[in-house]
């Protein structure tokens, strides 16, 4: 660590920025829920599950701490908030070959390339809504 503390206060921001991308993404779900619940005459909803994808540059765990602060006195105050990771996947521009890909950077496992589509794992959507 630096000695005038600029290290420490990098990684604090890079933290806090993280974060606030994710609290941004909380609050917009949390609008969703509660325009959905006005569409659908309902007080509460019980249950939400939200798809996140490896590769979509949502940290889930952040996601889960922003949702938490952001149902508060929301329709979804009560309601499980499941959020389900969706596997990165790819296919090699090459040989076709398919494979999971963790992150941006991984070669095809059968010829080596580097050159691959993302076909899965860039998703961000609210899967399912269940009022009650």
């Amino acid at each position: 660590m630096k000695s005038d503390g600029c290290f420490y206060h990098s990684i604090y921001y890079s933290n806090f920025a993280l974060i606030m991308h994710e609290l941004s993404i909380a609050a917009s779900i949390v609008d969703y829920a509660a325009e959905f619940a006005s569409e659908h005459q309902a007080t509460s909803i019980s249950r939400i599950e939200i798809e996140v994808g490896q590769l979509s540059g949502v940290i889930t765990d952040s996601l889960e701490f922003a949702m938490e602060e952001a149902v508060k006195g929301s329709v979804l105050e009560k309601a499980e908030v499941v959020i389900i990771e969706i596997a990165g996947r790819s296919e090699c521009k090459m040989c076709h070959t398919q494979f999971d890909n963790p992150d941006w950077y991984t070669p095809c496992p059968n010829c080596m390339a580097m050159d691959a589509e993302i076909i899965g794992g860039k998703e961000l959507l609210i899967r399912s809504v269940v009022i009650g």
